[in-house]
């Protein structure tokens, strides 16, 4: 049975890499190589090294996230609190700050501190906890109406980066309502077992549990979506607009629209393009959002508010990306889009207060700014930093607009300067072809001649007469338009000099 043979062109014997005529191609493709291998490798180290450093012991970071804490009873549970966090006190627990009463004097004063993030949660005694608690020890109908839930209570909003609340917040505040019914119980163990009443079954279960924990959640976010909110969705938004600019450039290049339609209105066709499928594109991706949101919420103007949100940071990013392939040298393009994305998902990985100082600087990407629209959008209003993060936004979006239609008329000068030399070096392709044409044919009429005698000399005509009547104009653009048949349409298509780029560029698979 005969061998199968695939790709035989490839098979075709070639020049060994100890050939002479190799070895400088070789050495010269190992150096380049090389370089290009320590380039990337310092590239993606130092980007590894600034997305772990954001996240470098971020336990020990947590006391820099700040909860209130206000005692309206002023009695022995308070102070049973306030002796629990000083056990738990360290740098991987929530700073308990303690306000007196007068500043606050309702709770919804406390509910609107952390709407306003002043606070990341906030933990309160309501009043007369302490006497309820002791009557109640004493059994009776004291013990039957007693509400363990009704003692102490944590304000939060779960939105707010719903893992690190969970965890750092809320699952902190529980330890600190836990370590604080012990500590009450030691504190007051004399006067709380004089004053029970073990005969009464009511008061024996207020002496097991004194108090449970409620939470005031202004956001209850508990889908398993939320783990993606602020990781592959942003990564998702980029890569988005990283294929449609690729394909927008293919677009353009394929059909060599640079050099045949006026830059003005190519920037104008340009941007609605890019503004109909971020419009479309952010729709999806909100509805995405919204249809796996299983127990979370939100209703049909936060819908809105989060599509208008994505459109304008995908829109910024399109343009971004745009500029980056623009004005960047063409080799540094793609280390310049890897880059932006791991700066810009590192911004929010986790809130600032559990990073080194360093990292605050992501205020300035927009990214960071999305995600606290988004935020205060989802939970009713209860994360106001758009003073902030939609100025950022915008100011990314009129940069990158002015930026990208410059830059259209960039690629258009240059454009117009490869479709000068392609003609030319055209034009050269088809004399020299007509050059040879006539050279053959003379060469066959003077061989024809010889062998036929003196006829053409009989007739008096001479060999120039005769070289310009072999080819006649009608045979000189046949033959001009098979060689520009010849020439490839990427060739021709090919829109700027090799020292300029259009950025990332992909074949339409539907061109007609």
């Amino acid at each position: 049975m005969p061998t199968m043979q695939f790709y035989p062109k490839a098979r075709q014997p070639r020049p060994s890499i100890h050939h002479p005529s190799v070895q400088p191609l070789r050495m010269s493709v190992l150096k380049a190589a090389s370089i290009n291998v320590l380039l990337l490798q310092f590239l993606f180290l130092g980007l590894f090294c600034y997305l772990f450093g954001s996240l470098f012991q971020q336990t020990t970071h947590v006391h820099n996230m700040n909860i209130l804490f206000v005692d309206y009873d002023g009695g022995a549970i308070g102070s049973a609190v306030r002796a629990a966090n000083q056990q738990l006190k360290s740098p991987g627990f929530p700073s308990l700050i303690e306000q007196p009463p007068p500043d606050y004097p309702q709770t919804t004063k406390i509910d609107n501190a952390v709407c306003n993030i002043k606070y990341w949660a906030a933990l309160y005694v309501v009043s007369n906890a302490s006497d309820r608690l002791a009557a109640a020890l004493g059994g009776g109908s004291a013990a039957s109406a007693y509400n363990q839930s009704n003692i102490l209570f944590i304000v939060w909003n779960q939105a707010r980066y719903p893992t690190v609340a969970d965890a750092s917040i809320y699952g902190s505040v529980e330890s600190l309502s836990q370590a604080a019914r012990v500590a009450f119980t030691q504190a007051g163990g004399k006067q709380i077992i004089q004053a029970l009443n073990s005969s009464d079954p009511g008061a024996i279960a207020v002496f097991s549990n004194p108090w449970t924990l409620s939470s005031i959640n202004i956001q209850p976010t508990t889908q398993g979506s939320r783990l993606v909110y602020n990781t592959l969705v942003i990564i998702l938004i980029l890569i988005q607009e990283f294929f449609f600019l690729g394909s927008i450039n293919g677009l353009y290049q394929q059909f060599r629209l640079y050099t045949l339609v006026a830059s003005h209105r190519i920037a104008i066709v340009r941007l609605i393009l890019s503004g109909v499928y971020t419009f479309l594109g952010s729709l999806c991706t909100t509805g995405a959002i919204w249809a796996f949101r299983h127990g979370w919420h939100v209703n049909g103007s936060q819908f809105v508010l989060n599509w208008m949100t994505l459109w304008l940071f995908a829109h910024l990013n399109f343009l971004v990306l745009d500029v980056f392939s623009i004005w960047v040298s063409p080799p540094f393009v793609p280390m310049a889009l890897i880059s932006w994305v791991v700066l810009n998902v590192t911004s929010i990985l986790l809130p600032f207060e559990l990073s080194p100082g360093f990292y605050r600087w992501g205020y300035a990407l927009p990214a960071h700014s999305v995600f606290q629209v988004l935020v205060d959008n989802w939970s009713g209003g209860c994360n106001p930093q758009l003073n902030f993060a939609l100025p950022v936004m915008f100011a990314y979006e009129v940069i990158g607009l002015v930026l990208s239609c410059i830059g259209v008329y960039r690629r258009a000068h240059y454009a117009s300067i490869k479709q000068e030399v392609d003609e030319k070096q055209l034009q050269e392709r088809v004399e020299a072809a007509i050059a040879e044409q006539e050279e053959r044919q003379l060469a066959r009429e003077t061989t024809r001649q010889e062998i036929q005698g003196s006829e053409t000399e009989e007739e008096g005509i001479s060999p120039m007469q005769r070289r310009g009547t072999i080819t006649t104009l009608e045979d000189q653009e046949e033959l001009a338009g098979r060689i520009r048949q010849g020439v490839s349409h990427s060739e021709l298509g090919r829109v700027v000099t090799s020292r300029e780029s259009i950025g990332p560029s992909f074949n339409l698979a539907f061109t007609r």
